[in-house]
């Protein structure tokens, strides 16, 4: 549980907030504040709903992680969505162009899934269907999948996918509606109460399943970077910033490991958690004369290429998923936590799996698919490894490791050599960090502290001489900021016992005006000041950024010039921003050798202001030649529905702390 720094601050706000709220939705329950009204004129009023079905309250117990037998799963690695090759006619520079596309059809819908090892029952997820081709019997096959299937991507080849929502039944996890959230049927944000236990919780909240797909870290057409309030419903209700449910990628950034998910408004703790989401794997594939390019690192590939997403969950011993569906503040919200750690470590849809290695070098694409739990990641054996890549692609230099920390969002390129083990030896991946990072329990040794397992065979072969990388793997560009910096702050309101019931950005709801509004090729500076007591991973839609250092800073004194001159939280207005310098206390930090690179998402610390510098032109922009107003990127940021940023700590995105980003001209 995330205890809070500003515990003794007035709570008296947030019923007030949550009346007003209530009366616009019942003046015009069809929209979600009545700004918005404008936006649902123009998509079409969403539709009345029929009742849902009744389901039988079926009472389960919880699955105790210590019964479950670690390492008998055998990881799997995801299978790759197999793509329909289609000749576009485009029209570039006035003249007509023959453009080959990668076409997808991708439903997201409900399946059965064996997480639990052989001998316990099958799990209910949800998950991502389509063709894909299968390595045993050589041929194209359906299949449904926690997480997806990889999407292989190539630079230069535009990917177009047709995401189809086919849930149908009501969500097996419980719904807040009392929460900012995508409401499809438009119940009262303030609903009477008593309010009900779940399950079987609030009928009308829990059917039917709105989702919205996003591509994290992709330079992308906001009608295609899956919006919160994009979402779309198995019977045609949608959110106000739908536009479509076919996305276009254009894949012109830098090879990278991305990763898709859904990202419905106060709902993606829940629809991530029960299943959405995988890798999209972006490649470049030709062969470059340049210094600087992928090819030439002659990386472990095929069999010896690995993505890793892991997860933590919890389970009932019917094997169904078990979430959070008490709140921590029943009286605010009925089932909304500030952090949900699960108690079982699921690898690729996997519970504690083995994976049999020969003798040599491995490439592990790792991703954090948690909602709340970091990780920090090392070998039983004490061995190295070296980090290559980071969110935005290859690092400009390897950086050997012993221990890696990665937050929910991130991504680490990781290479791992075990030419070096002796058969018969089997290697764990362990993790020692607290949760809530960093200040809160630490993991237990024999369940949450244990990922995975490395098995090198009796039988192994001889090893397989490791390849050397080269000293410098990547052309990364200085960045200079060219505009005015942003100061902002991240905060959160809190009960009388310290809990967090609230949790935003720049003290400021996501319905508020939008104040980010950075100019197309502009580079700034952010100094993201943190004024709670635990570690936020923020993420920005769009763009990739580089971190420029971290600095401790007084937060007392800070936070109360602040709320001086702002007032109490939620703000009715903008925030003046509060200069950083006199409240700064010793020397800077720069970033760590394995986060100097292209990044999407940063950790930020409690007790420091964390310095990112943010270009607003595509990654391969070289160095000096961006300026403010003009656009690089082959589409128009600046047109559509608009982007986002937010803290990817899954329960706090839910609970307000995401705010829209919107690029201008």
């Amino acid at each position: 549980m995330a205890l809070s720094n500003s515990g003794k601050r007035s709570h008296r706000g947030r019923r007030k907030l949550k009346k007003n709220l209530s009366k616009k939705r019942r003046k015009n329950l069809t929209i979600k504040e009545s700004k918005e009204l404008k936006k649902l004129k123009k998509f079409g009023k969403i539709k009345k709903s029929k009742e849902p079905k009744e389901t039988p309250v079926v009472r389960v117990e919880k699955l105790d992680p210590l019964a479950i037998p670690k390492y008998v799963n055998k990881l799997e690695k995801p299978l790759t969505f197999f793509p329909q090759t289609v000749k576009e006619k485009i029209k570039k520079n006035g003249e007509h162009h023959i453009q080959i596309q990668h076409h997808y059809k991708i439903d997201i819908c409900e399946t059965m899934q064996q997480i639990l090892p052989p001998g316990f029952p099958k799990t209910k997820v949800y998950g991502y269907g389509g063709f894909v081709h299968d390595p045993k019997t050589n041929k194209l096959i359906y299949h449904v999948s926690s997480p997806g299937s990889t999407f292989e991507a190539k630079r230069g080849i535009p990917v177009v996918v047709k995401w189809k929502n086919k849930i149908k039944e009501p969500h097996f996890l419980a719904v807040d509606p009392t929460l900012h959230w995508a409401n499809p049927n438009g119940m009262p944000m303030d609903p009477p109460k008593p309010w009900p236990s779940f399950p079987p919780g609030f009928k009308n909240a829990q059917w039917p399943v709105p989702t919205v797909t996003h591509l994290h870290g992709v330079e992308v057409q906001s009608d295609s970077d899956g919006h919160p309030e994009a979402w779309f419903t198995h019977d045609g209700k949608h959110g106000p910033a739908f536009v479509s449910d076919t996305y276009t990628y254009p894949n012109t950034q830098e090879p990278a490991t991305l990763w898709y998910h859904d990202h419905t408004l106060g709902m993606t703790r829940l629809n991530v958690y029960a299943g959405l989401a995988g890798f999209y794997l972006l490649r470049d594939e030709k062969v470059s004369k340049k210094k600087f390019s992928e090819q030439r690192l002659d990386l472990p590939s095929g069999d010896y290429e690995i993505p890793l997403i892991i997860q933590d969950k919890m389970f009932n011993t019917d094997g169904s998923l078990l979430f959070i569906n008490e709140g921590t503040t029943p009286e605010e919200n009925p089932y909304w936590s500030p952090g949900f750690f699960g108690d079982v470590i699921v690898v690729n849809g996997k519970a504690w799996p083995n994976l049999d290695v020969e003798r040599r070098q491995y490439r592990f694409r790792i991703l954090n698919g948690s909602n709340s739990r970091f990780y920090n990641l090392s070998f039983s054996n004490g061995m190295k490894f070296t980090q290559i890549g980071s969110d935005g692609g290859l690092l400009k230099y390897p950086a050997e490791l012993q221990s890696l920390l990665i937050a929910p969002g991130e991504r680490a390129d990781i290479v791992v050599d075990f030419s070096g083990i002796e058969p018969g030896t089997k290697i764990v991946l362990l993790n020692n960090a607290p949760a809530p990072y960093p200040f809160g329990a630490p993991p237990d040794p024999e369940t949450v502290g244990q990922i995975m397992q490395f098995t090198v065979p009796l039988d192994a072969a001889k090893p397989v001489k490791p390849k050397e990388l080269p000293k410098v793997l990547n052309y990364i560009p200085t960045l200079y900021a060219d505009v005015p910096r942003r100061i902002l702050t991240v905060n959160d309101i809190a009960a009388s016992g310290g809990i967090p019931t609230m949790m935003l950005l720049n003290g400021q709801l996501w319905t508020d005006n939008v104040t980010e509004t950075p100019i197309v090729g502009a580079t700034e500076d952010w100094y993201i000041v943190s004024l709670t007591a635990g570690s936020h991973p923020i993420h920005l839609h769009l763009i990739q950024f580089q971190i420029i250092g971290r600095h401790n800073f007084n937060v007392n004194a800070y936070e109360g010039e602040w709320s001086r001159i702002n007032g109490p939280l939620p703000l009715k207005k903008p925030p003046v921003a509060i200069p950083v310098e006199p409240f700064l206390i010793g020397e800077p930090i720069p970033p760590a050798e394995n986060e100097r690179g292209w990044k999407d998402t940063v950790i930020v610390h409690p007790g420091q202001v964390t310095r990112i510098r943010v270009r607003f032109s595509p990654q391969d922009v070289p160095e000096g030649l961006s300026q403010p107003g003009e656009n690089y990127f082959s589409f128009d940021p600046a047109s559509g529905v608009g982007y986002v940023w937010h803290c990817h700590l899954l329960d706090h995105e839910d609970n307000e702390m995401m705010r829209p980003l919107k690029i201008t001209r």
